[in-house]
């Protein structure tokens, strides 16, 4: 069962910590790389800014952005404004995401995303959460994979492994957690491979974060190559 009433508090709890984070930065740092490839941390924050924005005209019923190239032009252009300029987007962003998703709505109902993809109105607020919390991590600014809410790495995990499962180019996986927790994913062909480690370690491959699975083990398995996101 979704709770979206309980994503969309977590998704307000990740923004406070985001925000915050990014207010003690300056100018200089907005134009410092990012974890992501050719992004920096400045777009990042237009890539998140124009996130919710998109997010929210799912809600409304309305296409998730104009176009491909709308969505990369809005990047682009975004990511060169000043520090405070990035942040009253961010802020203002955040509140009209909140604010679509606190109308009432029948949360039941089918909406459409990106490049045809559909999911029930109820995993938007999730969805949101996983761009606030894994693109605080991209900045680079002292929030990594580990002090991700554990709730949060559990469930992004489960995401991640029911996206992959049944990918004929993965062989049956079995993700263990040196919690105990445990997910399956992969094919149903070739030979099992279970991959252990940390939760945030585990999430850090899923996810394509962190040193490309450094810290996990497969008992002497190769690591499987994971098709992408």
């Amino acid at each position: 069962m979704i709770d979206h009433v309980h994503d969309l508090a977590s998704v307000r709890e990740a923004t406070d910590r985001l925000l915050s984070a990014v207010a003690k930065l300056d100018n200089g740092a907005v134009a410092e790389a990012s974890r992501l490839p050719g992004w920096t941390r400045g777009h990042v924050f237009a890539h998140l800014a124009r996130n919710a924005d998109a997010l929210a005209n799912v809600l409304d019923g309305l296409p998730m952005y104009a176009s491909a190239e709308a969505r990369e032009a809005g990047i682009g252009s975004g990511a060169p404004r000043p520090l405070d300029v990035q942040l009253a987007d961010l802020r203002e962003s955040a509140e009209r995401f909140l604010e679509a998703a606190g109308a009432d709505a029948d949360w039941t109902r089918t909406v459409t995303l990106r490049n045809g993809v559909t999911d029930a109105a109820a995993r938007v607020p999730f969805r949101r959460l996983i761009e606030v919390e894994l693109h605080h991590v991209d900045l680079n600014i002292g929030y990594g994979l580990e002090d991700l809410p554990e709730e949060f790495t559990g469930r992004q995990i489960a995401y991640l492994a029911e996206r992959f499962s049944g990918n004929a180019g993965l062989p049956p996986v079995t993700l263990t957690a040196t919690d105990g927790r445990q997910w399956h994913t992969g094919g149903p062909e070739g030979p099992a491979v279970t991959v252990t480690g940390t939760a945030p370690a585990l999430l850090g491959w899923l996810a394509g974060r962190g040193d490309k699975g450094a810290g996990l083990d497969t008992g002497g398995a190769p690591l499987p190559a994971l098709p992408p996101l």
